[in-house]
């Protein structure tokens, strides 16, 4: 697997491999971790039943993966550049229809997801229009959940004009529009009644769209880039520039949000919570996910991107394969500790 022009069959399946590794990743952590959290029956209390217990996260993570994709997919004509559309535009017919794919995905795991999140909320019973509307009416993730949908299919609709008209549907507003709909998905996790509360809501904006940016870039480019023999020489260094940013802020905060949501919580206290209960090994396997990334991404910055510039044949989709598996893996845990008990 080379950054140069493959084969048609060749290519083909190392877009396969590239995409199972990044989904099976996802959904391999996620169901463990969620078997790690998993409640335990108590007599004469009800408990969502195993397709909820275990539906639920999948669906939460196939959501995420459809959004990270669609912030790809919007942000690749800015890495792509507008300089040279015969050789760009090519790719960004493929890149059109497949973000109102995902966008459209995005938007009907979103309201399942609210289904699930009501049935979550009335273990034994099945949900019906009315408990969902009251679901959405009176807790914040519902609302967050039909927001995010909202944004999806908003999305979708000025995806399919840009599908129709080129970029002269601004990239810009794709790309706005893809990271509103990012913008409830924190609303779904802990919640920390103090000062600190609205700070640490930011810091998890930032994390998600840091996230989403970094994530959605290089499995865009790895899909659509790589097999090309002088596009990612140009677009490789605009990303990294990107990825280095979003590394940062990714590392940064998911830190703050992980120890600060911890230290926050009535009786509980550090370093101890990081290896007792739920919480806190998932913020340790998570922040491990992180820090593997680390030399990945420092490998493709420094060791194959110069080769990549001068059009030399590099191994760059292998290294981002592995980097968007242990992505993938840091999904499904970010998933779990969303619903994870802290004490």
């Amino acid at each position: 697997m080379t950054a140069t022009l493959e084969r048609p069959s060749e290519a083909g399946t190392v877009r396969r491999l590239v995409a199972g590794g990044f989904v099976s990743g996802a959904l391999i952590a996620v169901l463990a971790a969620t078997a790690f959290t998993a409640q335990e029956a108590v007599p004469g209390i009800a408990i969502p039943g195993p397709l909820v217990e275990y539906g639920l996260p999948v669906l939460r993570v196939l959501l995420d993966l459809a959004a990270v994709a669609v912030v790809g997919l919007s942000l690749l004509p800015k890495l792509l550049g507008f300089d040279d559309p015969d050789r760009t535009e090519p790719v960004m017919r493929r890149a059109r229809p497949a973000a109102v794919t995902f966008a459209w995905a995005w938007a009907v795991l979103a309201l399942v997801v609210i289904v699930f999140q009501t049935a979550e909320l009335n273990p034994g019973l099945v949900p019906t229009p009315g408990m969902i509307a009251e679901y959405v009416d009176n807790v914040g993730a519902g609302q967050g959940m039909l927001f995010s949908a909202a944004c999806a299919l908003g999305y979708a609709g000025i995806g399919l004009l840009a599908v129709r008209f080129g970029e002269k549907v601004p990239a810009e507003l794709r790309i706005v529009i893809a990271f509103f709909g990012l913008l409830p998905i924190p609303v779904t996790g802990h919640a920390v009644n103090s000062i600190w509360h609205d700070p640490i809501m930011i810091s998890m904006e930032l994390h998600v769209m840091g996230a989403a940016a970094w994530t959605g870039g290089l499995l865009t480019i790895v899909l659509l880039v790589a097999g090309d023999r002088e596009l990612p020489a140009r677009v490789l260094p605009r990303f990294s520039r990107l990825a280095t940013l979003a590394l940062v802020v990714v590392s940064l905060s998911g830190l703050v949000n992980g120890l600060a949501t911890i230290a926050l919580t009535q009786g509980v206290e550090l370093p101890g919570a990081l290896f007792a209960g739920e919480y806190g090994p998932l913020v340790v396997a998570k922040t491990v996910c992180v820090a593997l990334l680390i030399p990945f991404a420092a490998h493709i910055r420094f060791r194959l991107l110069p080769h990549v510039a001068a059009g030399r044949r590099t191994a760059v989709v292998t290294w981002a394969a592995a980097e968007l598996t242990v992505m993938g893996l840091a999904y499904g845990v970010a998933v779990a500790l969303t619903t994870a008990s802290i004490s």
